[in-house]
């Protein structure tokens, strides 16, 4: 095994080098840095006060250390084993249960941070929304059908009950989602609505991640399941 330069300049370099290597190779890892990015930006327009963006910081630091923790661990356990170890996989699950539990709490801080600062303006929105004239919303929905339509004709892919445009799980999940929205009293809106859109999109995620549907197919899915929903509720 080679020896490395115990130089501090090269101790950085392998720093860095660890960090671009898991980058490169760990699709969750750069799911955590854009979230990371998004939720910084969102905090300079939020206006969060300092005790509030150092929770921030630990919070996202604390999601990037375990899944490079445990991207290490998946490594090595790879290196010293060839075959299949029981003790091996539960290090691996204990690993993975680690960054779940930081993202978990990711989340929780996030919320507590942001929800004050944004359940007002958001609610105000969603209320335009709900209340937006019924005829803007079926136009919007008739479009939505005919891209849709157009699309699936021009590409001629899928099945009625399996792929092709759009998703019929993500027309569902999102039209739960305004559903929910809709019904949900005014005082616990945004909480169940975003506990709601977070299942949504969950939903449409593992339809991606399933190979059933492209990101296309899911986004014109969701947008015609959540269109479709309003409409209803506004003409029922």
């Amino acid at each position: 095994m080679s020896q490395r330069s115990g130089s501090l300049l090269d101790s950085f370099n392998y720093a860095f080098e660890g960090i671009i290597h898991v980058l490169r190779t760990q699709r969750n890892m750069r799911i955590h840095f854009v979230v990371a990015v998004c939720v910084l930006v969102a905090a300079i327009f939020a206006d969060v006060t300092k005790l509030e963006l150092i929770s921030l910081l630990l919070a996202i630091a604390f999601v990037l250390i375990a899944e490079m923790i445990n991207t290490a661990i998946e490594g090595a356990i790879d290196v010293a084993t060839t075959t299949f170890d029981p003790m091996a996989k539960l290090a691996k699950d204990i690993a993975a249960g680690a960054v779940l539990i930081a993202a978990i709490n990711a989340v929780a801080v996030g919320y507590l941070v942001f929800s004050g600062k944004t359940a007002t303006k958001s609610a105000r929105l969603v209320d335009k929304v709900l209340n937006a004239p019924a005829k803007l919303t079926i136009v919007a929905l008739v479009v939505t059908v005919i891209v849709v339509l157009g699309v699936k004709a021009w590409t001629g892919k899928g099945t009625p009950f399996r792929g092709g445009l759009p998703s019929g799980h993500a027309a569902l999940a999102f039209g739960a989602w305004i559903a929910i929205t809709y019904i949900a009293g005014p005082s616990h809106r945004f909480l169940v609505s975003t506990l709601a859109f977070i299942l949504a999109l969950l939903v449409a995620q593992t339809r991606v991640e399933s190979g059933v549907h492209s990101s296309l197919e899911v986004a014109l899915g969701g947008l015609l399941g959540a269109l479709m929903t309003l409409a209803l509720f506004q003409l029922a």
